[in-house]
Order: C-alpha cells, then sequence, then structure tokens
C-alpha cells in the first residue's frame, strides 16, 4: 500500500498546478444530470427508530478534550430521561469502566425536544479501540471508537470534510462515499440539519438528521462547526435565543481550548491543530471571538502539531455568485492573523459547490497604496469550500467569469474531501465527486507543511530522509 501511495502521489505531483505560483486555474466542464436534491421520506430505513423501549438513538461523539484523550458522547431518549451512564471498556461486551453524563432538554415553539444525554469520557489511552454501551435491558445499544495516535509531528491520520449536508438522498450518497474512505474523523464545516427549511422549524428534521448520521457519527468524532442553518433566530414564534437546537444537541469542548463560547474552541489530534470559528458570532477587532483567536493562535505549538488548519461556515474567498463577498469582513478580521501564523488550510461551507483557492491573500490593500487584488503568497493558506454535502436547497452552480486568478479548481457537483496526514512534511487532499451516485475522485493535492516547508530544521530533515522526501509537493 505504501508503494501505491507513492507512486499515486508522484503522478500527481507531475499533473498538479503549483499553488505557490499562481498559473493554472480550470474550472470542470462536468454536467450533472438530474438526480433530485428531496429529503428522504420520514419512513425511510436511513430513519429508522432503534427497537426497545426508551432506547439510546441519534448518537454521535466528539472529541472531549484538548489533546484527543477525552471523547463526549451523546444521544437522546424519547419516552423519558432514563440514565445517562456509559460503560465502556477495551472488550467488547466486557465493560470495566463507566462515566456518568448530564441530560437536558428544549422546547422551540410548538416542539419538544427528548431527553438529551451528553456524557465525557476521559482519562482514554492513545491509540486503542473502546467499546461503550448506553441504555438499559433489551434497548441498550453497544458502539465502539478508536481513539487518536499520541500527539506528534509525524503521526498519520485521516480526516473528512463534510459541509452543508442535510438529509436527502444526495446527503445519503455523501455519507456512504465517505464511509468507504477509511477516514477517522469528519470535520464538519456547519448546516446539519436543514430543519429550519420546514414550517415552524420542525425539531422532527434535527431528530430524523441525528439518526440519519449516527452510523458515522456513532463511531468516529465530528468535529462540529456551525452554520447559518443553526441560526434559528425566529422572533415571529417567539424564539430569540439563536443556536438553541444546536447548541443542546452539539456539545464541543470549548472550555479546554479557554473559550467562552461553545461556537468557537480549538482541539489538537494527531499531528493538527485544528480552530473552529463561528461565522455567526462578532468577530471583529477585539470582540471575543476575535481575542480568543488571537490567544490560541499563540497557543500553537508547530513543533508538535505541525499541521493549522481552521474551520468555518462562510467561505473567505469564493468565487460563486452564491454568497459572493458574504465572507469579506470576517476575512478583514482574520487574514493577517491566518498569514502571520502560517495556517495550512482554512475549510469552509455555505456555498453549494467545490472550490480551491491557490495560496493567496489580500493583506497588503489600504486606502491608499497596495494591491486591490488578492496576490500569490507562500505564508497563506490554501482556502477550500466544501458546502456541497447534498442538502435540499440544490447546487451552486453560476461561477463568476472569467474564473479570478485566485481560484485553482472550482466545480458545482455533491461530494465530500478527505485529507490524509502523511507526516509533518506533507498531506495528501482529494475531493470527491458524487457522480449521479457514484465516487469519481476529481480533484488530488499534496500539500506542503507551511511551518516545515520554510523551517531550516526541515531542510535538515530533508536532507536526513532524502528517501521519503523524494515525492514532496512544491505546494
Amino acid at each position: 500500500m505504501e508503494l501505491q501511495s507513492l507512486l499515486f502521489i508522484s503522478l500527481s505531483l507531475i499533473l498538479l498546478c503549483s499553488v505557490d505560483h499562481v498559473i493554472c486555474g480550470r474550472t470542470s466542464t462536468f454536467i450533472r444530470s438530474e438526480w433530485p436534491s428531496t429529503d428522504i421520506p420520514l419512513d425511510n430505513e436511513v430513519f429508522a427508530i432503534p427497537k426497545g423501549y426508551n432506547a439510546p438513538q441519534q448518537v454521535h461523539i466528539t472529541q472531549g478534550d484538548y489533546d484527543g484523550k477525552a471523547v463526549i458522547i451523546s444521544w437522546v431518549t424519547v419516552s423519558e430521561p432514563g440514565t445517562s451512564e456509559v460503560l465502556y471498556g477495551k472488550e467488547e461486551h466486557k465493560y470495566e469502566h463507566s462515566a456518568q453524563g448530564k441530560t437536558t432538554n428544549y422546547t422551540f415553539y410548538n416542539y419538544k425536544s427528548g431527553y438529551i444525554h451528553h456524557c465525557l469520557v476521559d482519562g482514554l489511552e492513545y491509540d486503542t479501540k473502546y467499546y461503550y454501551k448506553i441504555g438499559k435491558g433489551d434497548a441498550a445499544r453497544e458502539f465502539w471508537f478508536q481513539t487518536p495516535p499520541t500527539i506528534d509531528p509525524d503521526a498519520p491520520y485521516i480526516f473528512g470534510i463534510i459541509g452543508d449536508l442535510g438529509q436527502t438522498f444526495n446527503s445519503l450518497s455523501t455519507l456512504e462515499h465517505y464511509m468507504q474512505t477509511g477516514g477517522q474523523a469528519v470535520l464538519f464545516v456547519g448546516d446539519l440539519s436543514y430543519a429550519d427549511r420546514y414550517e415552524f422549524n420542525d425539531g422532527i428534521r434535527w431528530d430524523s438528521w441525528g439518526r440519519f448520521v449516527e452510523r458515522s457519527a456513532a463511531y468516529q468524532p465530528w468535529i462540529w462547526t456551525a452554520g447559518n442553518h443553526e441560526i434559528e433566530y425566529r422572533p415571529d414564534l417567539g424564539e430569540t435565543f439563536n443556536f438553541k437546537a444546536y447548541k443542546h444537541r452539539y456539545a464541543t469542548p470549548y472550555v479546554a481550548s479557554k473559550s467562552s463560547s461553545p461556537l468557537w474552541y480549538a482541539v489538537r489530534r494527531a499531528s493538527v491543530h485544528i480552530i473552529v470559528l463561528s461565522s455567526y458570532s462578532p468577530f471583529v477587532k477585539y470582540a471575543p471571538q476575535w481575542f480568543w483567536l488571537l490567544e490560541e493562535l499563540k497557543r500553537v505549538d508547530r513543533e508538535k502539531t505541525p499541521w493549522l488548519i481552521v474551520l468555518m461556515h462562510t467561505p473567505l474567498y469564493n468565487s460563486n455568485e452564491a454568497h459572493y463577498m458574504e465572507g469579506e469582513s470576517m476575512r478583514a478580521a482574520f487574514e493577517s492573523l491566518f498569514v502571520h501564523y502560517k495556517v495550512d488550510i482554512v475549510f469552509s461551507g455555505h456555498v453549494h459547490a467545490y472550490e480551491r483557492s491557490y495560496r493567496i491573500s489580500n493583506i497588503n490593500y489600504n486606502i491608499t497604496s497596495g494591491s486591490r487584488y488578492p496576490m500569490p503568497d507562500k505564508s497563506a493558506p490554501v482556502y477550500i469550500t466544501v458546502g456541497d454535502g447534498g442538502n435540499q436547497e440544490g447546487l451552486a452552480v453560476r461561477f463568476s467569469e472569467p474564473q479570478p486568478d485566485y481560484s485553482a479548481f472550482r466545480e458545482a457537483s455533491y461530494g465530500h474531501s478527505t485529507l490524509e496526514l502523511k507526516n509533518r512534511t506533507h498531506a495528501l487532499y482529494r475531493w470527491n465527486r458524487n457522480d449521479d451516485g457514484k465516487p469519481v475522485p476529481t480533484d488530488h493535492v499534496v500539500f506542503h507543511n507551511q511551518y516545515w516547508a520554510s523551517n531550516t530544521r526541515r531542510r535538515r530533515l530533508k536532507k536526513h530522509r532524502r528517501s521519503q522526501a523524494s515525492y514532496i509537493a512544491t505546494y
């Protein structure tokens, strides 16, 4: 497998354009045939309610601490609170440990949620498979998860990147295709259930979505980002608290990264430092999110976690007519920080299409001098929009013409991405199109790490690991 991987990467290098120098942006000519973006009916088996009285449902996990030695296990019981206890251990059906969680619920207009359980399971060992059990008697359910490797600059790891998923037949195609990739955790860039698309923001569609993604989210952590469809601000219904359903249902380890809000936080996992931002919370200079981001970037240790990735919902660079320039104010607030701290990749959603940029920045412009346009910048991140999960709103098919110089590749199709971190110096990225229900690897990139690519110690590393470094891309 390693030889095949090396051959694939070498071939990719021949075919790929450089992102250090903008030379070959491309708009895909693929034309998608009709495949309806309609929600799956509620009586479909993908939304099946587990058997047994008060059986746990909508099970999902996320990282529970800063460094990957804990998980938050969440689920819902409908009839009564039941127990919030999690039994877990290293052998199947043998549970030597237990943890006690907490229960909450909420109402939204005329909808009342079930009993939502969140249980922190901490003190776990790295790189270990754990089995866990929730519920009681005949209604008890069993699952498992794998903890990440020890925090290490050369720890390999595979992430899936999904956004704007919804619960259509296209959503199912995306989810099933991702589950075949070997991904170990999902970076989710916002817009989950699209329950707000229904009359009165129908909470039943939050429940169905929770059961829908359980097939993956109960077995591996999904790192959550809030999108605009999670805001659910409805003063006409008497609902004036933003993100009400999202905050009750999807816990995040924000306290571990010294954040004041569950909508922005950070985690470290394997060889990557992941920062999650909120596009729909105050982010201007000196706002709480801005202050937190500045301090968190100072905490990043590229010697231990060389990869630095940012997640947000609204893209900062977007050449689609849909949501064009919506991220401009956030770009003005954060872009200079991303460049200064050499962020590797910024993933976003919101636009229902795929787009990848070159390494560019627009931080030199001011009112009297400097360039008004994005320019090539080797210290800048690559911006990738993966808002193509499959929701009912359909694809964003209107790209601006001509294609901007900063745009490397774009296509209006449904799909998902994977990011395979090989070691401290390089990673293999793929975007996979759902070609009318079939997975088609479409965009391939080998990324150089921003920190080690410009660090003298990286050059010494390359000298001593010449056999490994021979396939590193100039990206």
